[in-house]
């Protein structure tokens, strides 16, 4: 059975209150708008995840109740402390222990972004990918892997978008 990764950096968030911790920023307009664009996106693709796994963080977690709204039967995520600011090989190990077809995780730049890169096996046409921007989305196709055999260089990129060319 195919496996398929849905990776999303979360969107924007405020930087307006220096007094609020990171892990407690929460997302600006624009972010919030994002979420709800990258739900319908994902929405009008079928690419609607049975398994969550999202940093505890604020805006990780506002991110996808935005994008959840617009998904039929869109599960309830899994918080998972490990996922704030980590890195590859702990994202890596987080998806190790999925258990669901088809899996989004939700996190944090710069891990995120090393993560998608380190996984696909060639970069999706879409300039964006290289930089990871807030609200990137990268889905990936593992083939017949079971999560806890997926590794590095292993999954075919089978889309990608960023928020800003949903209102383009």
């Amino acid at each position: 059975m195919t496996k398929r990764l849905i990776l999303i950096r979360h969107a924007k968030s405020a930087w307006d209150d220096p007094l609020v911790p990171d892990h407690e920023r929460p997302l600006n307009p624009r972010g919030i708008a994002a979420a709800s664009d990258l739900g319908q996106w994902l929405a009008s693709r079928g690419y609607v995840p049975e398994e969550v796994l999202c940093s505890d963080a604020l805006r990780t977690q506002q991110t996808w109740a935005g994008i959840a709204a617009a998904l039929p039967g869109a599960p309830a995520p899994v918080l998972k402390p490990a996922l704030y600011q980590a890195g590859p090989d702990v994202m890596l190990a987080v998806l190790r222990h999925a258990t669901a077809k088809t899996v989004c995780i939700l996190g944090h730049n710069p891990g995120i972004a090393e993560f998608a890169h380190r996984l696909v096996k060639h970069a999706p046409l879409n300039t964006e990918f290289q930089r990871y921007p807030t609200g990137a989305t990268l889905v990936a196709d593992f083939g017949e892997l079971d999560w806890a055999e997926v590794g590095y260089g292993q999954a075919e990129p089978a889309d990608f978008i960023v928020p800003r060319e949903l209102v383009a």
